[in-house]
C-alpha cells in the first residue's frame, strides 16, 4: 500500500522524527533515525538520505525494504528477523550490525563499511557478499563458515570468527588485517 505524503508525516511524527525532507514520497533526514523496539514488522516509508544512524534494532522486521539508500552514520538492523539484507544501502559510513537475525547470506548488503561489521549469530555458511572494506573491526562469529571465502580483503581492525565449522586455521592470505586475528 502506497502511503499519501499526510500519511508518511503521520507515520514519522509518531516515530518521534520531526527534522526531515519529503521529496516525490522518500524521506530524507538530518540527524538519526531511531525505530528501536517499535515493533515493526516492515519500514512503512521509503527513507532516502539519513545523515545521522539508522537504528531499527530489536524489532519484527523481515525485511529491509524501505529502508535508506544511503547512511551516513550506522546502521543497527540487529536482532530482527531478517532472512536477507536487500534493500540495504551499498555504503554505510559508520558501522553496520546484522547480528542476530536468520541470514543465511550477506548479499544484498553493504559494499563498504566505514566503521565495524558485525554479522554474528546468524546461519551464514559463507561470507558470500561481504562488504570489500571494513575501517573497523570485522565479527562472523557463531555462524555455520567451513572457509572465509567471499570475505572482506581489507578490515581496519581486528577479524573475529570463532565458533564456526573450521576444521584446521583458516586462510588469511590475501586479506589485510589492522588489528588481531581470532578463529578459535
Amino acid at each position: 500500500m502506497v502511503m499519501t505524503d499526510n500519511e508518511v508525516r503521520e507515520w514519522l511524527h509518531s516515530m518521534d522524527i520531526y527534522d526531515y525532507d519529503l521529496c516525490d514520497g522518500v524521506v530524507h533526514v538530518v540527524g538519526d533515525v531511531d525505530l528501536y523496539k517499535k515493533r515493526l514488522a516492515s519500514i512503512p516509508v521509503q527513507f532516502g538520505y539519513v545523515s545521522g544512524n539508522f537504528i531499527c534494532r530489536v524489532n519484527n522486521l523481515i525485511s529491509l525494504e524501505g529502508g535508506p539508500i544511503e547512511v551516513g552514520g550506522d546502521l543497527n538492523c540487529e536482532h530482527n528477523k531478517l532472512t536477507s539484507l536487500e534493500g540495504c544501502p551499498s555504503e554505510v559510513g559508520g558501522s553496520f550490525s546484522c547480528r542476530v537475525n536468520k541470514l543465511t547470506s550477506l548479499e544484498g548488503g553493504p559494499k563498504i563499511v566505514g566503521g565495524e561489521f558485525y554479522c554474528s549469530h546468524n546461519k551464514m555458511d559463507s561470507l558470500e557478499g561481504c562488504p570489500s572494506e571494513v575501517g573497523g573491526n570485522f565479527n562472523c562469529i557463531n555462524n555455520n563458515l567451513t572457509s572465509l571465502e567471499g570475505c572482506p580483503t581489507e578490515v581496519g581492525g581486528g577479524f573475529y570468527c570463532r565458533h564456526n565449522l573450521f576444521k584446521d586455521k583458516p586462510d588469511t592470505s590475501g586479506i589485510k588485517i589492522g588489528g588481531e586475528f581470532r578463529w578459535e
